[in-house]
């Protein structure tokens, strides 16, 4: 199994966790709370795999350099 693929398996079954976990109640802004989860780690890992360098983490993601301080500032990591 690919790397990719274990990504998708953890956040299939995560959310299948969560479903469960509603016990009932009415899930709400799932889209949200997906990224919100998501995207702070994964700048994290980017970060320390450029080694704090932005504009090689920008272009391991895939976004530009600007983007990447906007989601920064977002999550608190500058």
């Amino acid at each position: 199994m690919s790397t990719k693929d274990q990504i998708c398996f953890a956040v299939r079954d995560a959310l299948e966790q969560y479903f469960r976990d509603l016990d009932g109640e009415a899930p709400q802004a799932i889209y949200d709370m997906v990224l919100a989860k998501v995207e702070k780690p994964m700048l994290e890992v980017v970060l320390d795999k450029a080694q704090g360098n932005q504009t090689r983490a920008a272009e391991l993601l895939g976004i530009n350099r600007n983007t990447l301080r906007k989601k920064m500032q977002e999550h608190d990591l500058i």
